[in-house]
């Protein structure tokens, strides 16, 4: 009889009383400070790393190996048969790789690892969708082939509030951050099929760039019922504004707000904002 876990890394998003009651398995990201280092949302809360970032820049790793280990050795003692890693874009991160290199010295575990070329609660709500199959009873193989057709329905949006950040880790150039910032200028990013960053417009300021963002969404309750999450980096308080705004839209099902993960928020800054859309079968 199959007995499947399920893996994701913590850029997914995931409130950690969700991952509990979810029988899902955690693997934290690194934040990697000049004198300290701490497992993403274990050690460290993305709100705290955010109120830090005037202070010091941190940089992000992939999960560490010796994580990754006690998690593989924990599944096989308690006689999991199957294991599904559902992993950060692999256009972004080192995750996917690692995982799949790792489960390579675990032969008893029958193992698929799905790159999800996204990231933040996009990411999510595929770990979710699959965790939600296993429940049913799902058998290993069904779950594998339906992975696809969950992500054809999973999308986000971000935008910036400030290019600072992306001049500071070299992202962009100086010249083009500044003039960026001189024109108030405010990228709405995605990722594209390769799993990578991808600017589909800039608007000037913060309000159009909201205003586009929903425009976006629009797009995709004009299409059928879609679950909304609301997106943001240190900004709360905008972020349940925005969603009061939003909420009575047509179409959608549900709505609710997740803080993303420092694996994107410190590249960008606090202000990070964006939206997470599912759409409905």
């Amino acid at each position: 009889m199959q007995k499947i876990a399920i893996i994701t890394d913590s850029a997914s998003d995931i409130p950690l009383e969700v991952i509990k009651e979810k029988n899902i398995n955690l693997l934290p990201l690194r934040i990697i400070y000049s004198n300290a280092e701490y497992r993403d949302r274990i050690d460290i809360s993305p709100s705290e790393v955010y109120k830090n970032l005037e202070n010091e820049i941190p940089k992000t790793s992939l999960p560490s190996a010796k994580d990754t280990e006690e998690i593989l050795n924990k599944l096989e003692e308690e006689s999991y048969t199957h294991v599904i890693c559902i992993s950060i874009s692999s256009g972004l991160s080192g995750s996917y790789n690692a995982l799949r290199l790792a489960l390579e010295d675990h032969p008893n575990l029958t193992s698929f690892v799905y790159d999800t070329k996204i990231l933040a609660y996009p990411q999510g709500e595929i770990v979710l969708e699959v965790a939600k199959l296993i429940r049913e009873g799902k058998n290993f193989n069904e779950i594998v082939s339906e992975i696809p057709n969950i992500r054809k329905r999973i999308t986000g949006y971000f935008t910036l509030n400030t290019l600072e950040y992306l001049k500071k880790g070299g992202r962009i150039g100086r010249l083009a951050g500044t003039v960026g910032e001189l024109l108030n200028l405010k990228p709405i990013i995605t990722t594209d099929e390769n799993g990578v960053y991808y600017t589909v417009t800039k608007v000037r300021g913060r309000k159009q760039s909201l205003s586009k963002m929903t425009e976006l969404l629009k797009g995709y309750l004009e299409k059928c019922k879609c679950e909304v999450a609301v997106l943001h980096a240190g900004c709360e308080e905008e972020a349940i504004k925005y969603m009061e705004a939003i909420k009575n839209l047509p179409n959608i099902s549900s709505i609710k707000i997740a803080e993303i993960s420092p694996a994107l928020g410190v590249h960008s800054g606090p202000g990070l904002f964006g939206f997470s859309v599912k759409m409905d079968k």
